[in-house]
């Protein structure tokens, strides 16, 4: 390739290099995390913004098929997914929820951008998913955090009580 020519991947082919799903990649471009072209209907992404959303570079090993990140200094990358349930959840509760932990979120953390956090409320049904997607000690911290927000007298989910039975106490 010509120094001239920049290299293009499509949706398709960066969530391939990448191991991540059309959608998340769609979504990347969408929120502006990832910057992309659109030429028609279609959006195009410069092989230098795929490295600089990975922190690293991004070249197919053909040896292995797969792709291979070479980041700064002599640490792997490692990233930990993860998602959490919730339910029975209000809609009050699920956007209290979602408020805190998007806020616990610390952008531009050391070693990275932090953890990155999706949320789908489902108030169909009552349910509350929250994506971390980031270090495992990150996503712990997160973790973490949930648990002890879930936790019984944390005082996010309104206490339900059994409605006391009127006692006679005068017999």
């Amino acid at each position: 390739m010509s120094e001239g020519e920049r290299e293009l991947y499509s949706v398709g082919d960066v969530a391939e290099l990448l191991g991540l799903h059309v959608r998340t990649v769609r979504n990347y471009v969408r929120t502006g995390r990832l910057k992309a072209v659109r030429i028609g209907k279609q959006y195009r992404i410069a092989r230098e913004d795929v490295e600089a959303l990975i922190g690293g570079t991004a070249d197919p090993d053909p040896s292995q098929g797969e792709r291979s990140r070479k980041a700064p200094g002599d640490r792997p990358s490692v990233e930990a997914s993860t998602i959490v349930r919730i339910d029975p959840v209000d809609p009050d509760t699920a956007h209290r929820l979602v408020t805190l932990v998007t806020a616990s979120v610390q952008p531009g953390r050391a070693g990275g951008g932090g953890p990155r956090v999706q949320t789908i409320h489902e108030p169909e049904c009552s349910r509350l998913r929250i994506v971390l997607l980031g270090s495992p000690a990150d996503t712990a911290e997160l973790l973490t955090l949930i648990d002890s927000v879930l936790a019984p007298g944390s005082g996010l989910f309104p206490t339900h009580t059994a409605p006391e039975e009127t006692r006679d106490d005068h017999r």
